[in-house]
């Protein structure tokens, strides 16, 4: 992220907090990668897009931490939000990375915690759609209705805090929307759905007034300020788009994995009840 007065945070160079995410993303992204290299070499089957996918997501860290993006001051803090909070998130979520650790693991202690923290009650009610909604959209009101984000300009420790909970809470909402990995509570397509819609129109209208409105505390330029504000409103748009694609693509494997159960069941009933009929239930 960037500062709150117009000054861009990476014409003074990346400070701690960016390190640490640069050197935290990389040793990561080489965890997952050396997690899905042993589930291989063990002989499982690991599809090579969630590499792609897991990588993609730490590149994109990296990137809104020391890279530089186009565009004003305002507009420039706007693409590493949606990078780190959206787009980063989501594919990091679509990497599965909790269920490839709890395959690559072998059974032990370490295997064990994990699955217990999976199936925890706290977990539990992190993962509740509603709750991770108001962590991450909630907290964004926060940051850009309030003077927190005219303070991250002043503060370096603020602009690391506030940065490393967008990721948290970006990861966690698509983390719970998606629900790809395993977890105490996998909340249902009607719940997920309709949170992934007031989430973004949420995210929308906070675009809204800051289009017309900058943070209290803040003075950008106004063409700075509405790029940004577009580029808030459009890119939201394109990765909810994306979340809502994933929910319906596992919505509709789950309805055809239903299926074929109620056919094996349905054929294996009538096989029983007429053995003449068991020569072609046989092909």
């Amino acid at each position: 992220m960037t500062g709150s007065h117009g000054q861009h945070g990476a014409a003074m160079g990346p400070g701690a907090g960016e390190l640490i995410a640069v050197v935290g993303a990389g040793l990561v992204a080489c965890g997952y990668l050396l997690a899905a290299r042993r589930l291989r070499r063990r002989g499982d089957t690991w599809s090579p897009w969630r590499d792609v996918a897991f990588g993609a997501g730490a590149a994109g860290v990296v990137w809104a931490a020391v890279g530089p993006l186009p565009g004003g001051p305002f507009t420039a803090h706007m693409g590493r939000h949606l990078l780190v909070g959206m787009a980063a998130p989501l594919l990091l979520v679509l990497a599965r990375p909790l269920t490839l650790a709890l395959r690559s693991l072998s059974p032990g202690t370490a295997r064990r915690w994990l699955l217990a923290l999976a199936h925890s009650r706290p977990a539990g009610w992190l993962v509740f759609p509603p709750l991770a909604a108001l962590l991450d959209v909630g907290g964004l009101w926060v940051l850009y209705r309030t003077r927190l984000f005219a303070g991250m300009g002043h503060e370096p420790w603020l602009h690391a805090l506030v940065h490393a909970h967008v990721l948290a809470a970006g990861l966690l909402f698509a983390f719970t929307v998606c629900r790809l990995d395993p977890v105490r509570h996998r909340w249902g397509l009607a719940v997920r759905g309709t949170t992934l819609l007031a989430a973004g129109a949420a995210h929308a209208a906070l675009a809204k007034t800051l289009y017309a409105t900058a943070p209290p505390g803040t003075s950008f330029a106004a063409g700075d300020l509405h790029a940004g504000s577009q580029l808030m409103y459009y890119g939201g748009d394109l990765v909810e788009a994306a979340l809502a694609a994933v929910v319906a693509a596992s919505w509709y494997r789950a309805a055809g994995r239903r299926q074929r159960r109620r056919a094996s069941a349905d054929w294996a009933y009538r096989g029983c009840a007429r053995p003449a009929d068991s020569g072609f239930l046989g092909r």
